[in-house]
């Protein structure tokens, strides 16, 4: 097995004006990412999300793009889904907790349990400007995405 090289847990929350059936709505189809994180470009994804579904992410980082393949290990409906990518062992996921001031606090997280492996650290070292900056990337970009499904759910829209 490859060596496992150990990554910084991510994790970035934003508060929304609605019930968490409403933001579970939204945030339920992994194919809308591309909507509103600034490194995915598309999901593929056949039928509905569920334990153990697998789906495929079309990702951009500049010019440089890749292919990572995710499975579904948490389905919660209206509470928390996680998916762990192939490529590189990360865990990311969206989880919701009601508030009593009738807002859902959505929190995105990004663990490695297992580490990365050591392709994805090769591949982040040499392509991705190294470990700390492209760790900076991964920040910046949660707090993007979780403003854009902010925006989409106060927004109304559903697709």
């Amino acid at each position: 097995m490859a060596a496992a090289h150990p990554v910084p847990t991510l994790e970035d929350s934003v508060e929304i004006e609605a019930s968490p059936e409403e933001v579970w709505e939204v945030i339920k189809d992994v194919r809308r990412l591309a909507e509103w994180s600034p490194q995915v470009e598309s999901t593929l994804l056949k039928g509905d999300l569920a334990l153990g579904v697998r789906f495929t992410n079309a990702n951009r980082h500049g010019e440089l793009t890749w292919r990572t393949h995710g499975q579904v290990v948490t389905f919660e409906p209206g509470n928390e889904m996680a998916f762990r990518i192939e490529e590189n062992w990360v865990v990311w996921s969206f989880r919701l907790e009601k508030t009593d001031r009738d807002t859902v606090i959505l929190t995105q997280r990004r663990d490695a349990p297992d580490g990365i492996s050591d392709l994805s650290k090769s591949l982040t070292d040499t392509y991705l400007g190294g470990q700390e900056p492209f760790t900076a990337v991964m920040r910046e970009g949660m707090r993007v995405t979780l403003q854009g499904i902010r925006e989409t759910v106060l927004s109304g829209v559903r697709k």
